[in-house]
C-alpha cells in the first residue's frame, strides 16, 4: 500500500503540471506552432517535459518527504471521484477523439478542421474533459496523500481555469457566433439543473 501510494504520488507531480504547461505553451501561440506542424511541435515541447518528469524521478525522496498517511475515508472519496472521472470519460470518448485531445486541429486546421462539439455530454457542460482531469487527479491525490501532491492538485485548479479561458478564446475565434450562442446555453464545469434560474450569461 505504502508504495503505491508513493507511486501515485510521483505521478501526480510528474504528469500533472507538463500537461497543464503544455496548454500554455500552445494554445496562446497556436498561429507559430501551426507553422511547425503538429510533430515538431510535440517534439520540441516534450524536451522541457521529459526533463522535468526525470527532475521529479530524481528528486523523489523530496517529493514524498511529507507522507499524511492512508485515510480510509480518503479512500472511499478517491473511489467516488474515480467513478465520476469513468462515467464522464465514457461519455466524452464518444465525441473527443484522440486527434482532438491531443490539440491536432488547433495545430493544424488545414489537415484537422475540426467542428463545436454540443451534443452529448458537451451539452451538458463544455468543457467535461477538464471535469474528468480534475476529478481523476483529486482520487490520485487523496489515495497518495501526500503533500506534494496536494500542493499540486490546488495548483491545478486555477490552472486548469487559465486553460480553458485561452482554449475558448480561440474557440470563440475559430467558430465565431455559433460558439458564442453555444456558451450561453451550456455553462463550463456544472451542469445547470435549473436552467430557468440562471441567466445565459452566468456560466460557470
Amino acid at each position: 500500500m505504502e508504495l503505491a501510494r508513493d507511486i501515485f504520488t510521483l505521478m501526480v507531480v510528474a504528469a500533472t503540471p507538463p500537461g497543464i504547461v503544455l496548454w500554455f505553451a500552445i494554445h496562446p501561440f497556436a498561429r507559430f506552432w501551426r507553422r511547425l506542424g503538429p510533430g515538431w511541435t510535440y517534439a520540441i515541447l516534450m524536451v522541457p517535459v521529459a526533463g522535468f518528469i526525470a527532475a521529479v524521478i530524481a528528486w523523489r525522496e523530496q517529493v514524498l518527504a511529507v507522507d499524511f498517511g492512508a485515510s480510509p475515508l480518503f479512500m472511499v472519496l478517491a473511489i467516488l471521484c474515480l467513478a465520476g472521472g469513468l462515467v464522464i470519460g465514457v461519455k466524452r470518448r464518444r465525441l473527443l477523439t484522440y486527434d482532438i485531445l491531443t490539440g491536432f486541429p488547433e495545430l493544424s486546421e488545414r489537415v484537422y478542421p475540426g467542428r463545436l462539439l454540443t451534443e452529448g455530454i458537451y451539452g451538458v457542460v463544455r468543457h467535461p474533459r477538464y471535469v474528468e482531469v480534475t476529478l481523476w487527479t483529486l482520487a490520485y491525490t487523496l489515495f497518495a496523500n501526500h503533500l506534494s501532491a496536494w500542493i499540486v492538485w490546488g495548483l491545478t485548479l486555477p490552472a486548469v481555469w487559465g486553460v480553458v479561458v485561452l482554449e475558448e478564446i480561440e474557440l470563440r475565434a475559430r467558430f465565431g457566433a455559433e460558439f458564442v450562442a453555444y456558451c450561453q446555453r451550456v455553462p463550463r464545469f456544472l451542469p445547470r439543473w435549473r436552467s430557468s434560474t440562471v441567466k445565459p450569461s452566468d456560466p460557470i
